[in-house]
């Protein structure tokens, strides 16, 4: 089983991604996503790097983001993902009617999918474009 890689016995190269993280986020030690990631530090640079990309300000509010984030990994069922951002969405501003709310768009969202794909049912024409 891999284990998680502390900062104390990171490289270099993983290092200069930890303090990245560390000072974007205003922590002290990055979560453990990070440090497992940590085994393939290619990967750990371009995921942290088109994360921070995704989620800086933009159109969509932090928060918002975060929703969408949570909404997607209950959909992939990353229970990791899940609680983390779930945490993160409170911290900047999600209330939990917020969250609550979003679960039910999430569930209906499943529901219907399901009922759409198994009765195959066709795309309207004014839904195309």
């Amino acid at each position: 089983m891999v284990k998680p890689i502390e900062y104390a016995d990171a490289d270099a190269e993983v290092r200069a991604v930890f303090d990245e993280i560390m000072a974007v986020r205003g922590v002290q030690d990055v979560n453990n996503f990070w440090k497992y990631l940590a085994h393939d530090p290619v990967e750990l640079r371009s995921v942290w790097d088109t994360l921070r990309d995704v989620m800086a300000d933009g159109a969509l509010s932090p928060e918002v983001k975060e929703l969408i984030y949570v909404a997607v990994s209950i959909a992939n069922g990353c229970d990791y993902c899940v609680a983390s951002h779930s945490a993160v969405a409170a911290a900047k501003g999600a209330t939990p009617d917020m969250l609550n709310e979003m679960r039910r768009i999430v569930a209906m969202a499943s529901r219907t999918n399901a009922l759409a794909v198994s009765l195959r049912v066709p795309v309207d024409p004014q839904f195309e474009g």
